[in-house]
C-alpha cells in the first residue's frame, strides 16, 4: 500500500474496504497479528472525511530500521471526498501530535509508537519533490521521510529554525510577509488567524482571507511589468497557476511550500526547520532559495492572538457547564428569597447554612 504522509493529522489509517479510486486495501481479518480495539473512529481534513474502526498491527520499516512495532491502525471503511480519482495512495500516516489524535488524544499515534519502541531521537524529516516541475509529468515526483534523524544529502545550505508555539499540529508563528520584497504590513496578528501551521497534507499555500487579498493585489502591482492578460481559444499552450487559495480558518504551509525545502520536525528541541531542498532544482537553477536570520526589532512580539475554544466538544462541554452553573445558581437564589417557615408543632427552630459555591474557570 502507498500512504500519504500527513503533518496535519494524528492517526495512521488505510483502506479498509473497497473503493472505486483505489486499486488495494487492507484487509485486517487476514491478518495474524492483527488486534481489534472495537473502537470506532472518525476523522475529517480540510477536505474530505472517513470513518472506520481502530485496531493494532505490526509494522516493519523497509530501511533504517531493525525488527517490527506495534501501533495503532484504523481501517478505513467509508469516505467522502477523501479517496479521490489518479490518486496513487491508499492510507495516510498522520504524524502530527497525540493531541489531534482520534477518538481521543489517549491513543498512541504512530510515530509516538515508533519512538517509544525503537528508541530512536523524537525527530523527522521530509524532502519532497516536485518544485517547478511541470504536473503533468508521468513519473512520481517523489520524496524522502526519515525516521528519527536527518539525512544531510537531501538538503543544501543550513538549515533555520523556528520555535513550535503549541503541541497540536505544528504551529510556528508567521512576523512578516512580503511580496517582491515589500512588506504587506499587516499587524501580523493577521497571519496567525487562528493559527499558522505546516502541514504536508494540504496542497496549497493556504492564506487568511485578508491576507490573500493582500497577496493578490501585492502580486498584480509587482507583476504589472512582465505579465499580461491573454484571451486566447488555443489549447498547447502551458498554463501556470500560483499555489495560494483563501482560507477561513488558518494560515498553512503546504506541500505547494514544502516542495521547495527540506522540512525538519524536531520534537525533542519543539521546533519546525527549514533547508532548501537537494530535488528543487530546474535545469541548474534552485527553484527555491532561504536565508537568515532576520531581525525582529521591528516587529511585535506576539503576533499569535488568543484563539476561542478550537474544537466543537470543547464548545459543547463549556455549554453544558454553564448551563449547569446557571440552575445551580437559580435554585440557590430561589432557595434565599423563600420566607422562612416555622413548624406550629415543632418548637425548635432549625437554621439551615447555606455554602458559597465558587465556579473557577480555567
Amino acid at each position: 500500500l502507498n500512504i500519504l504522509v500527513d503533518t496535519g493529522s494524528s492517526n495512521f489509517a488505510v483502506a479498509g474496504a473497497s473503493n472505486p479510486y483505489i486499486t488495494s486495501y487492507y484487509l485486517s481479518e487476514r491478518s495474524k497479528t492483527y488486534r481489534p480495539l472495537n473502537l470506532d473512529v472518525t476523522v475529517r481534513y480540510t477536505q474530505g472525511s472517513w470513518t472506520g474502526v481502530l485496531g493494532q498491527d505490526v509494522v516493519t520499516l523497509p530501511k533504517g530500521l531493525n525488527g517490527t512495532f506495534l501501533v495503532n491502525i484504523a481501517s478505513i471503511l467509508e469516505s467522502e471526498s477523501f479517496f479521490m480519482p489518479d490518486i496513487k495512495w491508499q492510507g495516510i500516516l498522520g504524524l502530527a501530535y497525540r493531541a489531534l489524535a482520534k477518538p481521543s488524544s489517549a491513543i498512541d499515534t504512530f510515530f509516538d509508537s515508533l519512538v517509544e519502541q525503537q528508541k530512536i531521537p523524537n525527530i523527522f524529516s521530509m524532502q519532497m519533490c516536485g518544485a517547478g516541475r511541470p504536473t503533468t509529468l508521468t513519473d512520481s515526483n517523489g520524496g524522502s521521510l526519515v525516521m528519527g534523524g536527518m539525512e544531510p544529502s537531501l538538503y543544501r545550505g543550513e538549515i533555520w529554525y523556528t520555535p513550535i508555539t503549541e503541541e497540536w499540529y505544528y504551529q510556528v508563528e508567521v512576523l512578516k510577509f512580503e511580496v517582491g520584497g515589500q512588506n504587506l504590513n499587516l499587524d501580523c496578528t493577521e497571519y496567525n488567524l487562528d493559527k499558522a501551521i505546516v502541514d504536508s497534507g494540504t496542497t496549497l499555500l493556504r492564506l487568511p482571507d485578508k491576507v490573500f487579498n493582500a497577496v493578490v493585489d501585492g502580486i498584480i502591482q509587482t507583476s504589472l511589468l512582465y505579465i499580461q492578460s491573454v484571451v486566447t481559444s488555443r489549447t498547447d499552450l502551458s498554463c501556470y497557476r500560483f499555489g495560494i487559495s483563501p482560507s477561513s480558518n488558518a494560515l498553512v504551509i503546504g506541500a505547494t511550500v514544502m516542495e521547495g525545502f527540506y522540512v525538519v520536525f524536531d520534537r525533542e528541541e519543539k521546533r519546525v526547520g527549514f533547508a532548501t531542498s537537494s530535488c528543487a532544482v530546474v535545469g541548474d537553477v534552485m527553484a527555491s532559495e532561504i536565508s537568515g536570520p532576520f531581525s525582529t526589532v521591528d516587529i511585535s512580539s506576539n503576533c499569535i492572538a488568543s484563539n476561542p475554544l478550537r474544537e466543537p466538544i470543547m464548545w459543547i462541554i463549556s455549554y453544558t457547564l454553564m448551563t449547569f452553573c446557571g440552575i445551580v445558581l437559580l435554585v440557590l437564589v430561589v432557595l434565599l428569597l423563600l420566607p422562612n417557615r416555622r413548624h406550629i408543632n415543632d418548637p425548635e427552630v432549625v437554621n439551615d447554612e447555606s455554602s458559597l459555591v465558587r465556579h473557577r474557570w480555567k
